[in-house]
C-alpha cells in the first residue's frame, strides 16, 4: 500500500524510527498513483534538446500536463529548455515539487542528494537503467518517496496520459 504522500516542505524528521523501506515504491499501481498527483516536475539532467530520452521524457511529461522545471547539468549555456527557464540546481526550484526526475548516471547521483533533500520534493525518480540503493535509501530517509530505474513516459503512456 502507498505510505501518505508528504506534503511539500513538510519533511522535517528523518525517517529513521519508522520503517522508511516503505518510502521506496516499486508497484506499478503505486507509481501511478504517484503520477496521478504530479502537477510540477524538476528534471535534473535534462538535455536541452535531441533524441534523447533526457529531452524526450520530460518533453512528453509536459505535454501530459505536467509542468517541467529544468535543471541541467550538462547543457551549461542553456536559459530555457522546453519553454521554461532553467534552474541550476533543484534546492533553488521553487516549491512545491511533486517529483525530481533524474538523469543521472547511478554513480553521478551521490553528489545530488544532498541537493535534492534541501528542495523537499515529495518524490524522486531514477529514470529506467538508473538504481542506487544508497542514494534512494537516503532519499526515502528523509521522508521522499523513491522510484529507481522505471520510466516516467512509459508509465504515463500506461496510464493514458
Amino acid at each position: 500500500m502507498l505510505p501518505p504522500f508528504p506534503r511539500a516542505n513538510t519533511v522535517t524528521e528523518p525517517l529513521d524510527s519508522v520503517d522508511w523501506t516503505a518510502h521506496l515504491l516499486t508497484e506499478t499501481s503505486d507509481l501511478h498513483a504517484l503520477l496521478k498527483t504530479v502537477r510540477r516536475m524538476a528534471v535534473l539532467g535534462i538535455r536541452a534538446e535531441g533524441h534523447v530520452p533526457a529531452y524526450t521524457v520530460p518533453e512528453y511529461a509536459q505535454r501530459s500536463g505536467i509542468t517541467i522545471i529544468p535543471v541541467p547539468v550538462h547543457d551549461p549555456d542553456a536559459t530555457v529548455i522546453l519553454g521554461e527557464p532553467v534552474v541550476r540546481r533543484v534546492a533553488d526550484v521553487p516549491p512545491p515539487i511533486d517529483l525530481v526526475d533524474v538523469f543521472r548516471l547511478s554513480h553521478d547521483i551521490p553528489p545530488h542528494v544532498d541537493d535534492i533533500i534541501a528542495a523537499k520534493p515529495r518524490a524522486v525518480w531514477f529514470q529506467l537503467g538508473i538504481r542506487n540503493d544508497d542514494a534512494a535509501e537516503r532519499l526515502a530517509r528523509a521522508g521522499i518517496l523513491v522510484v529507481q530505474d522505471r520510466c516516467v513516459q512509459i508509465e504515463l503512456m500506461r496510464m493514458g496520459r
